[in-house]
């Protein structure tokens, strides 16, 4: 009922009170501590990776001569890589009912790899360090959603996932920020500016330790287990699997941000300057992930991912037309909003749509399958570098994304859900 609801412009029932507006007003100041805890702790480890994830493109192809095909490879393979395990730690994190202790071994693993990519001589080295950064991605993942929503009341779960989100989004252009600042303090070096990334991502690991408690459960206080095999998958409803699907679609309309750091240097960017691109998409990804989260909370779903959705078309066009640097950074603006709009809203979807014992799970499968898409969308996105050029590129990630607004708009008209039974309607915003 809940996905009904989003895809016809209403909200979840139990937030159409007015009252219940008036009461989330501010409602960063009612997330618990954890919620908090867990954003720095994404915000340090972000700090981390983007710092490395915006040099990265630049060193496989100047310093150790990879491809545009290659790099499509590796990004791919290793989201995927990472949308897999995602699946089943969540799935061992419902079995367990424990969060922290696999999502403390995906921060862990993350860290590890920080060092290896200043010592690559060969892109097999980097694949491999790659490959496991996102393993372990891939472990905390999911786990890590699902304890933002056992933490967090039902209705502050947009602000929660927005929140997270948007702390991630800090460090996420403070990393490229400290790339462009070091990278001209130590005249483009960039084996030497890698190494800066592996105090934050160490950091994130000692404050995930510390500062983040796995919640009380009644279900496994008396040291039992959830039973539960692949086939329990079956339990999660209809509009979960919808949900999954439409997060599929808008992957596959956004390939790797590899693609934009290679355009910035495309349309003329200096090197040192490149990073400076995931600076600014992160900058706007930051300042809108929180309130985009809060307005979920209330605000028709449909019409902010429909919004998301025209500004990836607007971020795809500017990239594909554009011809300056100005253009990359306008372009990164528009592809910032667009995470923005579109990132938070849908996790909050699959905690809505997820039964309580199958979150984990319900995280994991969402991720995998996004994963595939990624993987897809990464490879199918070199290739058409390779052979048409960026601006083809771009454009066809604009089809994708026309196509999926497409989608959700006649959602209604293809199921006949033009009302939903039992709910309060109220008109589209």
């Amino acid at each position: 009922m809940i996905l009904r609801g989003l895809l016809i412009g209403m909200a979840p029932p139990q937030l159409n009170n007015p009252e219940s507006h008036a009461s989330d007003k501010g409602s960063y100041r009612k997330l618990p501590r954890a919620i908090w805890a867990l954003g720095f702790v994404s915000m340090f480890m972000d700090i981390s990776s983007e710092l490395v994830h915006s040099l990265l493109p630049i060193f496989m192809t100047t310093v150790l001569g990879a491809s545009m095909i290659s790099i499509g490879i590796i990004e791919g393979v290793a989201e995927g890589a990472a949308a897999i395990t995602k699946l089943f730690s969540g799935a061992i994190s419902d079995y367990f009912g424990k969060r922290k202790l696999l999502a403390l071994v995906g921060y862990t693993l993350g860290a590890m790899t920080k060092p290896i990519f200043p010592l690559a001589t060969t892109i097999g080295w980097v694949f491999g360090a790659r490959f496991v950064d996102r393993i372990g991605k891939g472990i905390r993942g999911a786990p890590r959603d699902a304890l933002v929503a056992d933490i967090t009341l039902p209705q502050f779960r947009g602000a929660a996932y927005g929140l997270r989100q948007s702390l991630d989004s800090i460090g996420a252009f403070v990393g490229p920020l400290l790339a462009v600042v070091f990278m001209i303090l130590l005249e483009n070096d960039i084996k030497a500016v890698l190494w800066v990334a592996v105090l934050p991502a160490f950091f994130a690991v000692f404050l995930l330790v510390v500062a983040v408690h796995e919640p009380v459960s009644s279900e496994h206080g008396d040291g039992s287990r959830n039973r539960l095999k692949i086939t329990d998958a079956k339990r999660l409803p209809l509009s979960y699997w919808l949900v999954v699907a439409l997060g599929a679609v808008f992957t596959l309309a956004r390939f790797s941000e590899a693609f934009l750091i290679l355009r910035a240097q495309d349309v003329g960017l200096a090197i040192g300057y490149v990073p400076a691109v995931m600076i600014v998409m992160n900058i706007a990804y930051s300042l809108f992930a929180y309130p985009a989260g809060a307005a979920a909370d209330w605000l028709s779903a449909r019409t902010l991912l429909l919004f998301g959705l025209a500004v990836l078309v607007a971020a795809d066009v500017v990239l594909a037309m554009g011809t300056s640097p100005w253009s990359a950074f306008l372009g990164a603006v528009f592809w910032g909003l667009h995470m923005a709009f579109t990132q938070g809203l849908l996790s909050k979807l699959v905690a809505d749509t997820a039964t309580a014992k199958l979150r984990g799970t319900a995280f994991g499968i969402f991720n995998l399958v996004g994963g595939g898409a990624v993987l897809s969308a990464s490879v199918i996105a070199g290739l058409i570098w390779n052979t048409f050029g960026a601006s083809a590129t771009f454009l066809t990630g604009a089809t994708f994304a026309v196509l999926a607004a497409i989608g959700l708009l006649l959602y209604p008209l293809v199921t006949g859900s033009g009302k939903s039974r039992g709910q309060n309607t109220r008109s589209p915003k």
